[in-house]
């Protein structure tokens, strides 16, 4: 069986102590770390701080997943449709080169408005453009319009991406 990244949803402020846990075990796990520069009154300090509040992800296969999932302060994996959600190798070291670079990176989930140009970047509507109509919750529905037919589908925020008005 193949080895995938995997995210484990961890305790509240339990990221490093899992991922050490992890490391314990022997399992191939990456908790991003933030580099944040903290001021006290006396000094100026670099602190580690995870740049994903309650997850760490691991590398393991269906196997592994038994042995991960009894580890002190873990969750669960996440899941997308009903398995656990697999991130892209590509994925994994975009995080580490950018975090490599940078200090003070910030983590925001995309907001996606009423009347505002999107275009989907997963899924069988991958690379559409569209308008958006309604956002509710988690999704967005979106009016696609192709060959003088508007089509409408809702699709999950985290496959939109924002296009600025030309």
């Amino acid at each position: 069986m193949s080895l995938k990244w995997l995210a484990v949803y961890t305790r509240p402020r339990w990221e490093k102590k899992v991922n050490q846990l992890l490391a314990e075990k022997g399992v191939e796990r990456y908790c991003p770390l933030n580099k944040i520069r903290r001021k006290w009154s006396d000094r100026v300090k670099v602190v580690e701080e995870p740049l994903f509040k309650s997850y760490v992800f691991v590398k393991v296969n269906d196997e592994g997943r038994t042995e991960v999932r009894m580890t002190p302060g873990v969750i669960n994996f996440v899941y997308w449709q009903g398995k656990p959600a697999v991130i892209k190798e590509k994925e994994i070291n975009a995080i580490k080169r950018f975090l490599d670079e940078y200090e003070n990176v910030e983590v925001k989930a995309i907001e996606v408005k009423v009347n505002e140009r999107v275009k989907i970047t997963t899924g069988p509507l991958m690379d559409q453009e569209g308008q958006v109509l309604e956002v509710k919750h988690k999704k967005a529905t979106i009016a696609i319009d192709s060959l003088g037919y508007m089509l409408i589908a809702t699709v999950e925020k985290t496959k939109l991406t924002s296009i600025k008005a030309k």
